[in-house]
């Protein structure tokens, strides 16, 4: 379990090209109004001495009521701001839109989400695996996640991968992140779920491509199975003190989950 959150992790210490992008975003807005902050502040001191009792040298006009060069100023800046930050958002919006592949010669591992109360599942469709609390990923390829919750609303967030996205009952949301080097990840749920939701946490294992081959034979030479039997215990509300593996997954387990939170 991860009790204390490392204070050196976050979108701030980006390890993926998605992470890599925000930060750049929160950079660029944060430039972006502190141009406009820094001078405000600057300009306050200077008034508030200038104009103090004591300098007989400042004019006072009690009678001035308009000038046009300074509201074409006061105006001018705000509107660049919106502008700056309006267009770095419309930008960044399409180039980051959770759904969109990322470019690579590697095609992605998919695997698939679901958000349990208060533990995560995740499942390798292709490799036959699944994962509960845990999640081991090949660095440098991309990652395709399907992402559904079989109680109530819940956000699935790899802070230093990066883009927070939203589990919903019935619904299948798509992400696309990466890992550009091996290290451990913690990833967390974001959204407020009920009592367990403080532990509801998980860390991403990026390992090189021959480790997470090596990890793939260990994980199907285990003897749990994720069925419909196992999967009913699971789905129980409760806390998963340590991470567990499926070494086999009954076909097609993430469309029944989906079917079953929806009652059809």
């Amino acid at each position: 379990m991860h009790s204390i959150w490392p204070w050196h992790v976050g979108v701030l210490d980006p390890q993926g090209p998605i992470g890599e992008a925000e930060r750049l975003i929160l950079l660029n807005a944060t430039s972006i109004m502190l141009a406009v902050v820094v001078p405000v502040i600057a300009l306050t001191i200077a008034f508030a001495w200038w104009f103090r009792a004591s300098n007989h040298r400042a004019r006072y006009l009690p009678d001035w009521s308009y000038s046009g060069p300074i509201e074409l100023v006061v105006w001018s800046i705000p509107a660049l701001v919106v502008l700056f930050l309006g267009g770095a958002g419309w930008i960044s919006s399409h180039e980051l839109d959770p759904p969109r592949p990322i470019a690579s010669s590697k095609p992605p591992l998919e695997i698939q989400v679901v958000s349990l109360d208060w533990k995560w599942l995740f499942i390798y469709p292709k490799e036959g695996v699944a994962t509960v609390n845990r999640l081991v990923v090949p660095a440098e390829t991309p990652l395709h996640f399907s992402v559904t919750s079989a109680t109530v609303m819940n956000s699935f967030f790899v802070p230093q991968l990066g883009s927070q996205i939203y589990a919903m009952a019935g619904m299948t949301t798509q992400l696309n992140l990466q890992a550009d080097r091996p290290g451990t990840f913690p990833g967390l749920s974001a959204q407020f779920s009920g009592d367990g939701f403080s532990d509801m946490r998980f860390d991403v294992l990026a390992v090189p491509p021959d480790r997470f081959a090596a990890w793939l034979s260990e994980a199907h030479a285990g003897k749990d199975k994720l069925d419909e039997t196992s999967y009913a215990m699971l789905s129980k509300p409760g806390i998963v003190r340590q991470p567990m593996t499926y070494a086999s997954v009954t076909p097609r387990m993430f469309q029944t989950i989906i079917k079953e939170s929806t009652g059809r």
